[in-house]
């Protein structure tokens, strides 16, 4: 008796993408049709978090979660290294007999690229940069990647010149067409018996943003709403108020230029979305769509405007949420989920449907109960961090934000349940006093559960927190 062929694995990752930028799970003016059509086709996951950062490119360690699986501070290296003793996500499927591809954005080394994919195009090793003309690298068998060219850096981080993995500048086409193209070719003439895992990797719509004239016509500044928790500057010090991404629009954020960015904002994200489309179609005609799991899913959000932010370090919700949708074999068509999650818990995910079995460095855990009954319990509390700065914790209702910036500290509560857009703080009312506690509670057995003691990261933060004195 044969064994069934295991199912084909599509993981489309997009870049700072909030969880309400489709149109069918939020933002009901945002045009987002592939998007949309995944949703209705499949199950997306309305609480799926990423747990913070340990540096400004927060996308960076997220990235590492995703394809590791493991927790924030248990990475063991931060940023462009992955430790070999972490199993790559690739490196497990290529072991079950699968095919694995790569494309885009690739934020976490060449070494753990090479470990990851047996093949791939257009790889752009580096965390953003023009969207028209994408420094990227052909897929090297040999793993060393070893061509690198000068690159002189744009004015809002540093103009210092750095070398760049680059076999070649990709001039005039856009990065979410490049990558998607990319991708479309392999589809076409893939013709292997085995499975494959394709993972492709967007740099959209991370800034600078910019895209085709047709699709930021599609938004008119003037008609864009401003979210309900808008504010001209943030109200304290959160430890991070003039990192790049904050430098983006002035001091104080003025409405008209707070409805400009998020007008190229979803401009971006719709053509995205069409590219997307493009890749779905192929898929639909080879006759793949009925065996293959797609992942849509970003690695983090983005505040434009909200709280007087603009960046995604920090701790809020339009930071730390992100979309979620799967479809495909094993997954149910047009159903959401609430129950709590991280990005890491993909990794088991994917694992459990394919049938293959999960590594022991791996701390994700599957969502597959969630996929098979609705009302699963998800993760009954959620741990986020950022930096030696702001730690956060939050149940199925309440969330808890605490700062720590020049030994002042700052506690915020919320009440997401009546309060999604986190706008009135109850940490001093004395009817939510018990509520506090027990978050505090969560927070300092997350402290041990994560080791979050390292130096310049949580052994900062916890020395001026002193939450038993509090």
């Amino acid at each position: 008796m044969s064994t069934p062929k295991r199912p084909n694995i599509l993981i489309l990752f997009t870049d700072d993408q909030r969880f309400d930028t489709i149109h069918a799970l939020g933002y009901e003016h945002i045009h987002t049709p592939t998007m949309d059509r995944l949703v209705e086709e499949g199950t997306a996951f309305s609480r799926a978090y990423i747990m913070g950062g340990s540096c400004p490119a927060v996308c960076m360690p997220s990235r590492a979660m995703l394809m590791t699986g493991r927790t924030l501070y248990h990475l063991e290296a931060q940023g462009q290294s992955v430790p070999d003793a972490h199993a790559m996500m690739g490196e497990t499927f290529q072991e079950a007999g699968y095919t694995t591809w790569g494309a885009g954005k690739w934020h976490n080394g060449t070494p753990a690229y090479a470990r990851s994919f047996t093949a791939g195009a257009e790889i752009f090793f580096g965390g953003m940069d023009d969207h028209w003309n994408v420094p990227a690298c052909d897929f090297d068998p040999t793993g060393r990647y070893d061509n690198a060219h000068p690159f002189i850096r744009t004015p809002q981080t540093t103009n210092a010149v750095t070398m760049r993995h680059c076999d070649h500048i990709v001039p005039g086409k856009h990065s979410s067409e490049l990558f998607a193209e990319a991708a479309i070719d392999a589809l076409e003439h893939y013709e292997d018996d085995a499975p494959f895992l394709m993972y492709v990797s967007f740099m959209a719509p991370h800034d600078p943003r910019t895209m085709p004239a047709s699709f930021l016509r599609m938004y008119d500044p003037e008609e864009v709403e401003l979210p309900p928790s808008y504010k001209p500057e943030h109200p304290f010090d959160n430890g991070e108020l003039r990192v790049r991404d904050e430098l983006l629009a002035d001091f104080p954020r003025t409405p008209e230029e707070i409805r400009r960015h998020n007008a190229e904002y979803y401009a971006m994200i719709s053509h995205l979305d069409a590219q997307i489309g493009r890749v779905l179609d192929v898929l639909d005609a080879k006759g793949l769509t009925d065996e293959t799991i797609v992942v849509l899913a970003g690695d983090n959000g983005l505040a434009i405007g909200r709280h007087g932010l603009m960046g995604k370090q920090n701790l809020y919700d339009h930071s730390v949420h992100v979309p979620l949708v799967m479809r495909g074999p094993g997954v149910p068509r047009g159903e959401v989920r609430d129950a709590q999650c991280y990005l890491l818990d993909i990794y088991p995910t994917l694992c459990e449907l394919a049938q293959v079995a999960v590594p022991e460095t791996v701390e994700g855990r599957s969502l597959v109960p969630a996929l098979n009954e609705a009302d699963a319990n998800g993760r009954e509390t959620l741990c986020f961090a950022y930096r030696g700065f702001q730690r956060a914790v939050q149940d199925g209702r309440y969330k808890l934000i605490e700062y720590v910036v020049d030994g002042e500290r700052t506690t915020q509560l919320f009440d997401l349940q009546e309060d999604p857009w986190e706008l009135t703080n109850l940490a001093e009312d004395p009817a939510y006093a018990e509520v506090k506690a027990a978050l505090r509670g969560a927070l300092r057995r997350w402290r041990t559960e994560l080791d979050d003691d390292q130096p310049g990261q949580g052994a900062d933060f916890w020395a001026g927190y002193k939450v038993e004195n509090a």
